[in-house]
């Protein structure tokens, strides 16, 4: 017989997109992601992709956080995307599955969605960057809002993890990373608070 009180073990499978143009740190952002979640125990596969060029070219990655092993890293539809630029929407919003997430940055990208059957979060993410004091921590802006809509990881485990991901000569910003994040959760918080 079972013992009722024994722990559950909480399934999850979550698969992600995010996408914008180099030099945004959408490549950094889904590394960093990864590594949060392989710091809290999940299977995870991040698969970079960016164009030829080093600035400005198309750049996207994917994400699989699970707690099964993951079978294959291809994935065709997803759960929640991360948009930091208005061409990432129009090539890839049809992928995100009916009642999935869309996080839009809506500092570069019109924030009118055509499609109803999914939840559409604007963040201003290059605004907030901006007055917090450095614009390129845009993406750590829009992990901090998608931590909070999906609660995979912890914010405290996104810190950890850019400890691994960002060179030692750079880990004078992680505090500033970390307001970064807050600044995303909160914006979340208001406009959940604004409906």
């Amino acid at each position: 017989m079972a013992n009722s009180g024994s722990s559950q073990v909480i399934s999850l499978h979550h698969e992600l997109i995010i996408a914008g143009f180099g030099g945004q740190g959408v490549l950094k952002l889904g590394q960093t992601l990864a590594e949060a979640a392989v710091c809290s125990g999940h299977e995870v596969v991040w698969t970079p992709a960016y164009g030829p060029e080093m600035r400005g070219g198309p750049a996207f990655c994917t994400v699989i956080v699970s707690s099964e092993r993951i079978g294959s890293p291809v994935i065709s539809h997803v759960d929640t995307a991360i948009f930091m630029d208005q061409p990432s929407v129009l090539k890839y919003q049809a992928q995100v599955r009916p009642g999935g997430n869309i996080l839009l940055n809506s500092s570069l990208i019109d924030a009118t969605l055509a499609r109803t059957d999914i939840n559409v979060y604007a963040i201003c993410a290059n605004k907030l960057a901006e007055e917090i004091g450095e614009g390129s921590i845009a993406n750590m802006v829009m992990l901090g809002a998608f931590v909070h809509i999906t609660q995979l990881v912890t914010a405290e485990s996104i810190l950890l993890a850019l400890q691994q991901t960002l060179p030692a000569h750079r880990h004078f910003l992680i505090p500033m990373n970390a307001q970064a994040l807050q600044a995303g959760a909160e914006a979340v918080v208001a406009m959940s608070a604004g409906n």
